[in-house]
C-alpha cells in the first residue's frame, strides 16, 4: 500500500465514516492458527472480564475474551507488527505508537451485543467532567483493528458502528442510540477493520449457529497509559525474542515515567543543537 493510500485512510478514520476494512491482511493459514488457539484458550477459562455489556448479565458465558495474547502464541505477536497496518498507525498516532492491549472476543451463539460505546481512553466519556476542558477528535489517542477470525454477517452480530460518530467527540446518549443508523462491519476471515475509537460502535447479538470470533488490538499514542500492563504482563522468553517494533509496542523503550531524583544527572531530553 502506497504512502497516498494510506493518507487516505487517515483521513477516512479522522474526518470520514471513522473506520476501514482491509481486505485479506491474513492468510488462511494464519486465521486458522490464531482461531484454534483462542477455541483452546476461551474453552479452558469462561470467566473474564468483558465490557460495555449492560443488562446483559444472564448471557456473560456467551461472551468470551482471552487477554494478553502476546504470551499465548507467536502468531498474536506477528499480527501487531503486520503491515499495512502499522504504517497507517505511524500516521494516525505517531511513528512511537505503543499497543495499549491485543485480546480476542468470541460470541456464541446467542451471544448478547453490546450497549453503543466509545473505547478506552474515551470509554468512560459517560463522565464528562473527568476528562479535559476541549478535548476533541482533532487529534486521536486510539486506534482499534479488529482481525476477523470467522466471516462477520449480521445474523451473527457483525460490529455496528455509526458511521462520522468520531466527530462528535461524546459517550453517545441514549437519545443517540435510539437515532442511530449503524453500518455493519460486514467481513471475510482474514479482513483488519481499522476505526477510531472515539467511533460509536457495538458488538451486535450473534443469531447464527455459530461462533463469531475476532482478534481485538488496540493502538495508542506513546504518552497514554495503556489499558493492559504489558511489560508486567510479558513472559520473559517473549520479551527475549522482541523486535524493535515490539519492544516499542509494548512501551519498553519510552523511559516515562520515572523517578526522577534517581535519574542520571544531565540534560536529559531536548535538541542536541
Amino acid at each position: 500500500m502506497d504512502e497516498a493510500a494510506q493518507d487516505a485512510i487517515v483521513r477516512e478514520l479522522l474526518d470520514g465514516r471513522g473506520y476501514v476494512v482491509l481486505p485479506q491482511v491474513f492468510s488462511p493459514a494464519e486465521i486458522r492458527q490464531a482461531r484454534d488457539l483462542i477455541m483452546r484458550f476461551s474453552d479452558q477459562d469462561t470467566a473474564k472480564a468483558t465490557h460495555f455489556q449492560g443488562a446483559n448479565a444472564e448471557k456473560l458465558h456467551l461472551q468470551r475474551r482471552v487477554w494478553n495474547l502476546l504470551n499465548k502464541g507467536q502468531i498474536f505477536v506477528d499480527m501487531v507488527q503486520r503491515e499495512p497496518i502499522v504504517s497507517i498507525m505511524k500516521r494516525f498516532l505517531g511513528t512511537e505508537f505503543i499497543l495499549g492491549s491485543i485480546a480476542a472476543n468470541r460470541l456464541l451463539p446467542g451471544g448478547p451485543g453490546q450497549e453503543l460505546h466509545i473505547d478506552y481512553p474515551y470509554w468512560d466519556m459517560y463522565k464528562r467532567e473527568s476528562f479535559p476542558s476541549g478535548i476533541n477528535p482533532s487529534f486521536p489517542l486510539n486506534a482499534q483493528v479488529s482481525i476477523l477470525l470467522d466471516d462477520f454477517t449480521e445474523e451473527n452480530g457483525a460490529t455496528a458502528i455509526v458511521p462520522g460518530s468520531q466527530k462528535l467527540a461524546r459517550y453517545p446518549s441514549d437519545a443517540d442510540r435510539a437515532q442511530a443508523k449503524p453500518d455493519r462491519l460486514i467481513g471475510k476471515a482474514g479482513d483488519a477493520a481499522i476505526f477510531f475509537g472515539m467511533a460509536w460502535h457495538a458488538a451486535m447479538p450473534n443469531e447464527s449457529k455459530g461462533d463469531r470470533t475476532a482478534i481485538l488490538i488496540q493502538y495508542l499514542p506513546k504518552f497514554v497509559k495503556p489499558m493492559e500492563d504489558q511489560v508486567r504482563g510479558l513472559d520473559p522468553e517473549v520479551l527475549a525474542a522482541a523486535s524493535p517494533l515490539l519492544r516499542q509496542l509494548v512501551g519498553l523503550d519510552y523511559p516515562y515515567p520515572q523517578i526522577l531524583d534517581e535519574a542520571e544527572a544531565g540534560n536529559a531530553e531536548g535538541r542536541v543543537a
